[in-house]
């Protein structure tokens, strides 16, 4: 199996551990903060020609996949199945839980119509994995701003879940940085709303936002948008998430 992204992937090998001649692969495995504008390599064509599954995340993500997925013979899961858009488009779904609880059964469910002989351990495996969800503590908090400034635009689920009013994110992709008039628009909802904190991601630039701090005064925390790191199972998954929660109460609690 093929998963195209490090959530994905998590996900996958939760649910896929340990049955035998499974294995489970990550396509885009490097540090990126968004995969607009991702360009496959030779090595990726190569394994999307190998396998025999390919687990999407859907929603759009992975428009990059067009080509290939067309001359691509795998069965395709689509773990964006069964999500419902509160807000304007956005494929980050997997940072609110109870999307990853979808992404998840969507797996499970997709292998064990593949593979009938192991559907019972998917099942299982996947139950277990959503029991370690630890609920989503943010909305039982009491921020004392409620108000979130991110500098990638993959963040509108998390704060829409958590509470928060997301208002105003800036995608700087990787060798540019947010423009002068940008800048000037984010300093001033910093001061307007009293904005402690403003949010850089993981494997983004930090170039406008060190000029945002510098102007007002604001701390610069960092999210992780899970695109990227090491490790398999649900745990990296927790660990993210816990990380996000952790540094949301830090800056703004």
């Amino acid at each position: 199996m093929l998963a195209s992204t490090y959530p994905i992937y998590l996900f996958a090998t939760a649910v896929a551990e340990g049955v035998d001649g499974v294995e489970v692969e990550l396509l885009v495995n490097q540090p990126t903060a968004c995969l607009h504008d991702y360009t496959l390599t030779v090595q990726d064509m190569k394994a999307i020609e190998r396998a025999d599954v390919l687990l999407l995340n859907g929603g759009g993500l992975e428009d990059f996949l067009e080509d290939a997925l067309s001359a691509s013979a795998a069965a395709v899961i689509d773990c964006y199945e069964g999500h419902h858009h509160e807000t304007e488009y956005d494929p980050h779904f997997w940072l609110v839980e109870e999307a990853a609880v979808v992404m998840l059964h969507n797996i499970a469910q997709g292998l064990s119509a593949l593979d009938p002989d192991h559907g019972e351990v998917y099942t299982q495996q996947m139950q277990a994995a959503i029991r370690l969800l630890p609920g989503d503590p943010l909305k039982e908090a009491e921020l004392a701003c409620p108000y979130l400034i991110t500098f990638h635009d993959g963040f509108q689920y998390f704060a829409l879940d958590n509470g928060l009013t997301l208002l105003k994110s800036v995608e700087e992709e990787e060798g540019s940085t947010a423009s002068a008039a940008e800048i000037k628009e984010i300093a001033a909802l910093v001061r307007e709303y009293d904005i402690p904190a403003i949010f850089t991601e993981k494997n983004g630039s930090d170039a406008a936002a060190r000029a945002i701090a510098r102007e007002t005064g604001a701390e610069i925390y960092q999210l992780d948008m899970i695109m990227s790191g090491e490790g398999s199972g649900i745990q990296p998954y927790l660990d993210a998430m816990k990380h996000n929660t952790d540094t949301i109460l830090e800056a703004l609690g």
